[in-house]
C-alpha cells in the first residue's frame, strides 16, 4: 500500500475538500516529490471546477486537479536520473489509488514519472508555477511560426502576457493586446493593451486568442485583413461559432494550439533562463495550503489575480 498525501480535492462539481489520499506504490521509473507550491489555471481547472470541462480522457469525479507544480524529489526509482534533493517542475502526477487525478498535482506529495519531470534551478522557486504557460505560450508561437509574429494577442491573463513577452524576445515585435477587463489593462507594458473596442485597426494578419471566448472569431473578424490567420490558442467549454459570410469575404484561416510538448518547455526555460522570458509579475497572489478554498474562490473570481499560487512547504 502506498504513502498517504495531502491533497485538493473535487469531490463534485462545486464541492472541495482538503483531505488525505493515499499513493500509488512507485515503480524504478518513478521519482517521490514532495511539492513546495502549486498553480491555480483559471482555465482547465476552473472548469472541472464548474462542471463545464468537456469529455476528458479521466474525468470522473471526486479529483485531484492541478499540472503546476514544483517541489523537490525525496526518493527516486534506480532507473531514474534525478538526485534526491533535485528541484523539479511537475506537469502532473501518476495519481491516485482512491481518486481520480486529472492532472493530480496538486498535492504535499505526488508520485511522478521521472520522463515527466523537468529539472529546475534551485534559484526558480514558486515562479517555477508558471512554466506550464510559459510552455504553452512557445507552443502557440511555434503553430504559426511558419507565418511570423502574432500581431495582436486577444486577452491579457497570464498566458496572454506571456505570449506577448514570448513574441518580443522571439520577433523583437511588440504585438497589440486586447482586453476587455480595465484592471487587466493597467499597469507598464513594453507592447499596446487596449480594449477591443478602441482599437480601429482593420489589417491584422496574425491573430492568437487565448481569451477562451467561443464567439471570438464575431468579435475579431471586422478587424481583419484578407486572408488573416486566427489561432485559437486557449481552451473553449462551448463550441465555436461564428458568423460565415464576414469569414468567408475574408477567407480567414483558422488553426489550434493544443498543449506544450518538450521542445516547448525546453525552449521556455531556455528563454527564462537566459533573461529573454520574464516570469515577474506573472503570480499575483498566494496562499497557503490550508487556505486552498478560499485561493481557489479568489483565483476563479477576481480578475486582479492572475495566477494564484497555494504553498505547501508547511504541510
Amino acid at each position: 500500500m502506498g504513502a498517504i498525501s495531502t491533497a485538493v480535492v473535487f469531490e463534485q462539481p462545486g464541492k472541495m475538500a482538503l483531505r488525505p489520499v493515499q499513493l500509488p506504490e512507485p515503480h524504478s521509473t518513478d521519482c517521490v516529490v514532495e511539492v513546495h507550491w502549486t498553480g491555480i489555471s483559471t482555465g482547465t481547472e476552473r472548469l472541472l471546477w464548474d462542471g463545464r470541462m468537456p469529455p476528458f480522457p479521466g474525468l470522473a469525479y471526486p479529483l485531484v486537479p492541478g499540472y503546476e507544480s514544483v517541489g523537490r524529489v525525496v526518493s527516486s526509482g534506480n532507473a531514474t536520473q534525478f538526485e534526491v534533493g533535485q528541484q523539479v517542475f511537475v506537469p502532473g502526477s501518476r495519481g491516485f489509488t482512491d481518486v481520480q487525478g486529472l492532472f493530480g498535482g496538486a498535492a504535499q506529495s505526488l508520485v511522478v514519472p521521472a520522463e515527466r519531470l523537468v529539472p529546475l534551478p534551485s534559484q526558480m522557486e514558486s515562479t517555477g508555477v508558471l512554466l506550464a504557460l510559459a510552455a504553452t505560450a512557445c507552443h502557440a508561437l511555434r503553430r504559426i511560426e511558419d507565418l511570423g509574429a502574432p500581431e495582436l494577442i486577444i486577452g491579457h491573463g497570464a498566458l496572454g502576457r506571456l505570449v506577448a513577452r514570448a513574441c518580443m524576445a522571439r520577433y523583437q515585435v511588440a504585438p497589440t493586446v486586447w482586453e476587455t477587463s480595465a484592471e487587466r489593462r493597467e499597469g507598464e507594458h513594453s507592447y499596446s493593451v487596449l480594449d477591443p473596442a478602441d482599437d480601429d485597426r482593420r489589417d491584422y494578419q496574425r491573430i492568437c486568442d487565448v481569451s477562451g471566448a467561443s464567439t471570438i472569431i464575431d468579435q475579431a473578424v471586422h478587424h481583419l485583413a484578407k486572408g488573416a490567420t486566427v489561432l485559437l490558442a486557449g481552451f473553449y467549454a462551448a463550441p465555436i461559432e461564428f458568423d460565415f459570410p464576414a469569414a468567408f469575404m475574408r477567407e480567414i484561416d483558422i488553426r489550434i494550439s493544443a498543449e506544450w510538448q518538450p521542445e516547448d518547455m525546453q525552449t521556455a526555460l531556455e528563454l527564462v533562463s537566459g533573461g529573454d522570458l520574464s516570469l515577474s509579475g506573472i503570480i499575483t497572489h498566494d496562499h497557503p495550503y490550508d487556505s486552498a478554498e478560499t485561493a481557489y474562490q479568489q483565483a476563479f473570481s477576481d480578475p486582479r489575480c492572475l495566477k494564484m499560487v497555494l504553498d505547501w512547504r508547511d504541510a
